[in-house]
């Protein structure tokens, strides 16, 4: 199961567009309000996740998805619900995602030391220690990082790509007629 942390700010495209790409490519997704059910995205639509962080249970994690968004990444950073999964999610090997300006809550911990990543532009002084890609979305070992939601979609099915292959990447991808 792929988790999607919510939090109020978050960058609605950069959670919604990675949500449909795996759903398309038959891999479950369950959205996780971090502080309540009904989350407000940094442009002001509510969203209502699947479940909220008190009904959560770390079984089966294969990825978690941190969506950028100014204040959703401060509320998701801040959070130590989020920041204990982030941790579990690194110790059972699972696919650690991040877009925009949520890599840097990865940077702070460390985890991107000597691995290639990208975040949007202004944050990479919070990458510690990374080696900043000039690419779009990067893949280095277990994490996925991408510079901002005009790469949503490619990031979406980066994540397909990792969790079930190049094929369903690419079918998903002429399915929904992106280049």
């Amino acid at each position: 199961m792929v988790y999607v942390f919510l939090a109020d700010g978050f960058e609605i495209i950069e959670a919604m567009s990675p949500i449909d790409m795996l759903r398309r490519a038959d891999v479950g997704v369950t959205t996780v309000g971090v502080d309540s059910k009904v989350v407000t995205s940094s442009c002001s639509i509510p969203v209502t996740a699947d479940i909220t962080s008190a009904e959560f249970e770390f079984v089966d994690v294969e990825a978690v998805i941190i969506p950028g968004g100014g204040q959703g990444v401060i509320n998701l950073e801040k959070s130590s619900f989020v920041q204990s999964v982030i941790d579990k999610a690194v110790q059972c090997g699972a696919i650690i995602c991040a877009i925009c300006a949520g890599p840097s809550i990865l940077g702070h911990k460390g985890l991107l030391k000597e691995k290639n990543a990208i975040c949007y532009p202004g944050f990479e002084d919070a990458l510690e220690g990374a080696f900043i890609s000039d690419d779009y979305v990067v893949t280095d070992s277990n994490y996925i990082t991408a510079k901002g939601a005009g790469v949503s979609v490619e990031f979406g099915l980066e994540i397909v790509k990792k969790l079930v292959g190049e094929e369903a990447a690419e079918k998903v991808r002429s399915a929904i007629q992106c280049r």
